[in-house]
């Protein structure tokens, strides 16, 4: 195992009602600003709930985050902040949501000689201040309630991006999963997706005697395996939502990737796809995680055999059928999910994939992976194979 520095600082407030204990949770004379997404907080009456309960407080508004968070978007943000000298940030909804407002956070502190973008350029390094921030969520999957990293679109240039700083970990996050229960099951299967690959991301390297950090990853995928498809036919099981909402948190919150390598190459190469075709985040990484497998299965064959017989139970056959049997489950998985796993599935007349590959250089994404092996050319034949 690596030696490893883990600081989770976040508190969260996990269970039914907890939004009742928002206002504690809060500096009584900030002035606060409440960013949400599309309208569906407005739809359900939360944002109302919690406008009532912050009742007395100076509260300041900013819908409209989309999903895959545009940087067009949120300057609207941060000029919002910055004009009303906002001192608070509450996210209410997805890890969409989370990201923009990180982005908020940062940017309305950054030098204002810079061009915010410069955050995401930087991949974060040069984030000196954020205004404080806390979360209500929504929508179970990306972890960004408890992690400290954001990834931000700009629509202009077509670039897909990403920012950590430990100034934007949110102070606290409340996790209520009944808040789940209206989603639509589009965003149920893709938040479950999400979750199960940032866990792979983390476990499918090669092994470092990590026996703690595989058998908690392990335990993750093997809740979301059983308790996704079951979130589609019965939305209104509590212990279900709560074992996914938990475990989406787990995922990506630094417990289960200290002191193990990790990968995230399915991540850089999915942001691309998404930055150039629209595709949602989850249905990116559903097609570009089994090319990628196979593309990579020599220098992950110790893991994936491992994950073959913890995860998918894969005990017989010769250690190639039985990795080949460990990337069919994991397909079929996100197919049950009701994810597609190719490109060719989503409507797309052709791939782009010379678009892909040069953004893919001007981002620096030229040597991935856990072994930092996947060059421009292996990500060209993970994305022929993944059309």
């Amino acid at each position: 195992m690596y030696n490893f520095t883990l600081h989770t600082p976040t508190k969260v407030l996990f269970g039914k009602g907890q939004v009742a204990h928002l206002r504690e949770q809060l500096p009584q004379d900030a002035r606060i600003l409440i960013t949400y997404g599309g309208g569906s907080v407005v739809r359900s009456g939360l944002l109302a709930q919690i406008k009532q309960d912050l009742a007395g407080m100076t509260l300041f508004e900013f819908g409209g985050i989309e999903p895959n968070p545009t940087y067009e978007t949120l300057m609207g943000a941060v000029e919002l902040a910055r004009a009303e000298k906002v001192d608070f940030l509450l996210a209410v909804g997805g890890g969409s949501v989370l990201d923009g407002t990180k982005f908020i956070a940062a940017a309305a502190h950054y030098d204002l000689a810079k061009d915010p973008w410069h955050i995401l350029e930087t991949v974060g390094g040069e984030v000196a201040s954020a205004i404080p921030l806390g979360a209500v969520l929504t929508l179970p999957a990306t972890g960004s309630e408890m992690n400290m990293g954001a990834v931000i679109t700009r629509k202009s240039s077509g670039d897909k991006q990403h920012f950590f700083s430990p100034f934007v970990m949110p102070r606290f996050a409340v996790l209520d999963p009944v808040l789940t229960y209206t989603l639509p099951a589009r965003q149920v299967a893709n938040g479950v997706v999400d979750a199960f690959i940032h866990t792979l991301e983390q476990y499918l390297t090669f092994p470092v005697n990590a026996k703690v950090q595989d058998r908690f990853a392990e335990g993750l995928l093997l809740t979301l395996a059983e308790e996704g498809p079951k979130a589609l036919v019965e939305p209104e099981n509590y212990d279900v939502r709560a074992n996914i909402m938990w475990s989406a948190t787990l995922a990506l919150n630094g417990l289960i990737g200290a002191g193990v390598p990790q990968d995230w190459a399915t991540h850089m190469l999915g942001h691309e796809i998404t930055a150039l075709h629209g595709l949602d985040h989850a249905q990116t990484l559903a097609v570009v995680l089994p090319a990628l497998l196979q593309a990579k299965r020599e220098q992950k064959h110790a893991k994936l055999l491992q994950y073959a017989e913890r995860v998918w139970d894969l005990r017989s056959g010769t250690e190639e059928e039985r990795i080949d049997g460990a990337i069919k489950a994991t397909r079929d998985f996100f197919e049950r999910m009701g994810i597609k796993t190719r490109l060719r599935d989503y409507g797309l007349a052709d791939a782009g994939i010379d678009t892909l590959l040069a953004k893919l250089e001007e981002h620096g994404m030229t040597s991935l992976g856990e072994h930092g092996d996947i060059d421009l050319a292996q990500s060209k034949h993970i994305y022929e194979a993944a059309w």
